[in-house]
Order: structure tokens, then C-alpha cells, then sequence
């Protein structure tokens, strides 16, 4: 083999998209190009007003295209994907989502491409997804040669649906820990920016404003924490289709200018130093970007024990948990965190070291690329000991 082996991650989200979106991006990003040609390929509904990932890609060193949908399931897509994978020279298709897991099983079949997947999650919540198109994708899925799962419950669901165990691999996302660094010098900048004075503390959150997320249990517990804490102020980052909803339910708490959502933000570096207390209220996850945020930030975290949440942060060492939707237990942990200031910094710096080590982003790449190297190997047994030389 002369050159390097050649990626498509292939992507389809509407709007800013979510977690996936870091990890795809900065992936591409952080490649040996000598090692992994990659291209990222999102499919984009013409209509769809508020799309977001070209502006994102364009600040990064990467090979990034587009292919423009008319409606959700535009057949004009599926020659126009095959050409790219042509022109690109594609040796493994990449998907992250059920739409593209279907069209990188399929074009696996006509095309010389393996079909690998990163399975982030099911989250939607519309009877078509939970019916129709999350069992359609699990069933898929069990048929490609190799799938990563993000967390221990994404595994296991994949062999309830009959994928083979030696067939995935369970990879965590990881943070870099260069990029998310607190300067606590910025904090008090950053506060004001905000509008925050030295007398509040202030809870906050990241995430799209959808059910999954479970805002509405977090609006509540802060609401009752309120009572006896007076000074607390909740933030929300996200943007979603509950985002008038959660206002709505904050102005009947008689909650005031003490909560507000701040839309989609793209420096979440800088709303970490207004935050004292990161809160995850979720009642599902793969493995949360937004909790390895605060890990990489020192921000103490309370999270729902959901998904791959616990198997990245441990409950009374890098932080707390609690069951999801249990607004009392909620209530609970942030009046016992807020109370204890001096073990919640000791295990925001525990969770620091911990993302320095084993969940470092450069510890996930490592293990995704070993993946790409032995599926092309596989595919191009004649090639493996040129591979080995040109990666060594």
C-alpha cells in the first residue's frame, strides 16, 4: 500500500447537531493524515434552516462535504454517495446515526468499502424512531463486521439484537484535556460577562433542549433548592424543541431573572468559568460529552446514573450520581454538594487527572484507528505488512 487508508465519516443531523458532532470534527481533525485520509460527509435537508456543521467545519484542517437532501429520504442521495466514495477512493464508511448506517451497509454491498459504525446512541422519542427505525438500525447493525458502542449498555443492546460480541468494540468518547483547561483567573471576567455577582452560585447545564434531557426535573430540583439557598442561579446551554416549554415551566415556578436559557454557544470553555455546580439530568445517555466537559473543567458534577455516565464517572470519586427522574434525590445531592465545597473540588481534580489518562481523547483515537487499521487489513490481507511499516 502506497498511501494512507481512506475514512468517509458519514453523518446525518438536523440543526447544530449534538455530542457526535465534537467527536466526528475533532476527530478528522487530530488524524496523521499519512496514516487516515479522512472526509467527513454530512447529508443535509435543503430545508432546513438552522444547520450549522459547515461553519464549525470550516474552522478545522479537514476534507469536509456536503450532500444536499430535498426531503428526508432523497433517492438523488444514494448515486451521489456512491460517486464520492469513488472519486475519494474510500476503503471504510464510517456512519454514526440510523440513516447512515443503512445507506454505509448498503453501499458496503455494491462498493469495495467496509461498513463500520459508532453507535452514539438512541434518543429520539417519535413512535416512527422507536418503533420502525431504532429496531430497523439494531438489526442492521448486527450484520456490519465491526461496531463501536460508546458505553457498556450500547454493547449489550446490540447483542440483545444479535451482533456478535467479537464483532464490537466499546470505546468511551474522550476530551482533550489541553483544549478544555480551567484558568480560574477567567472566572471572575467571564461572571460579570454574565451578569453574575459574588454572592451567586450558580448551577449549570449543557444539552439539547429535547425530553431525553430531562430539563424539566432539573428546573424543579433547582427550584426547591432555591428555597433554602436563595443565591442559586440555573444556566442552560442547548437549543431544542422544548426550549419555549422549559421557559414556560420556569415562569410558573416564579423562577425570574435566576433562570435562563442561553441558546446554542459554541465556547463552552468560557461558560464553564461562570458555572460553580455542572449539572446532567438525563434520563438516557451514551457516553455524555457535556460530562466530560465539566471533568476536563474541574467543574463538580452531579449526572443521572444512565448510559455510559457511570462507567466515565464514579459516583463519590469524580463526582455524584443520582437515579434519573428523581427530582428529591436531585434536590438532595446539589443542597449536599453546594454544602460541602471542599469535597467537591477534591473530586473535580480527581476527575481532572481522570480525563488526562484513560479518557483522553487521544486514548479514544488510538483505539478507533487500531479499528480502521485492522478492517483494512482484513479486507486487504495482501497489503498488511506495508500497512505495519507505513504506521509504525
Amino acid at each position: 500500500m502506497s498511501g494512507p487508508v481512506r475514512i468517509l465519516e458519514l453523518r446525518s443531523v438536523r440543526g447544530t447537531g449534538g455530542g457526535p458532532e465534537k467527536t466526528i470534527l475533532s476527530g478528522a481533525a487530530r488524524t496523521d493524515p499519512t496514516r487516515f485520509a479522512v472526509t467527513v460527509c454530512y447529508l443535509r435537508d435543503a430545508r432546513d434552516e438552522v444547520f450549522s456543521i459547515d461553519a464549525r467545519a470550516a474552522s478545522l484542517p479537514i476534507d469536509y462535504v456536503e450532500l444536499i437532501e430535498r426531503h428526508s429520504f432523497d433517492p438523488a442521495i444514494w448515486s451521489e454517495l456512491r460517486r464520492l466514495i469513488r472519486d475519494r477512493h474510500i476503503d471504510i464508511v464510517h456512519s454514526h446515526d440510523y440513516k447512515t448506517n443503512l445507506l454505509a451497509w448498503l453501499v458496503s454491498q455494491c462498493e469495495p468499502v467496509t461498513a463500520l459504525s459508532t453507535v452514539h446512541g438512541w434518543t429520539g422519542c417519535s413512535r416512527r424512531e422507536r418503533w420502525v427505525y431504532y429496531p430497523g438500525d439494531k438489526r442492521i447493525l448486527a450484520r456490519f463486521p465491526k461496531v463501536v458502542a460508546v458505553s457498556g449498555d450500547i454493547c449489550r443492546e446490540l447483542v440483545r439484537y444479535g451482533a456478535r460480541p467479537d464483532r464490537i468494540a466499546t470505546v468511551p468518547n474522550g476530551i482533550d484535556p489541553q483544549l478544555f483547561r480551567r484558568d480560574r483567573l477567567r472566572s471572575p471576567l467571564v461572571r460579570r460577562r454574565f451578569g453574575i455577582d459574588d454572592r451567586e452560585v450558580v448551577i449549570g447545564a449543557v444539552g439539547r433542549l429535547e425530553v431525553q434531557k430531562r430539563f424539566d426535573v432539573l428546573i424543579d430540583a433547582f427550584a426547591a433548592a432555591r428555597v433554602g439557598h436563595p443565591n442559586l442561579r440555573l444556566l442552560i446551554a442547548g437549543d431544542g424543541s422544548l426550549r419555549e416549554t422549559l421557559d414556560a415551566h420556569a415562569a410558573r415556578l416564579g423562577l425570574g431573572a435566576s433562570f435562563q436559557l442561553l441558546g446554542h454557544m459554541n465556547d463552552l470553555v468560557e461558560l464553564h468559568h461562570a458555572f460553580d455546580l455542572f449539572v446532567q439530568s438525563s434520563e438516557y445517555e451514551g457516553t455524555p460529552n457535556a460530562v466530560l466537559e465539566a471533568m476536563a473543567l474541574e467543574t463538580p458534577v452531579i449526572a443521572t446514573d444512565v448510559g455510559g455516565t457511570t462507567e466515565v464517572l464514579r459516583n463519590g470519586v469524580d463526582g455524584v450520581t443520582v437515579p434519573p427522574g428523581d427530582c428529591g434525590a436531585l434536590i438532595q445531592a446539589i443542597v449536599a454538594v453546594l454544602g460541602s465545597p471542599d469535597a467537591a473540588r477534591s473530586r473535580a481534580r480527581e476527575a481532572r487527572h481522570r480525563v488526562e489518562t484513560v479518557l483522553s481523547f487521544d486514548v479514544r483515537m488510538a483505539a478507533v484507528e487500531a479499528i480502521y487499521t485492522d478492517l483494512y487489513r482484513s479486507r486487504h490481507p495482501a497489503t498488511a505488512v506495508s500497512v505495519a511499516s507505513a504506521q509504525a
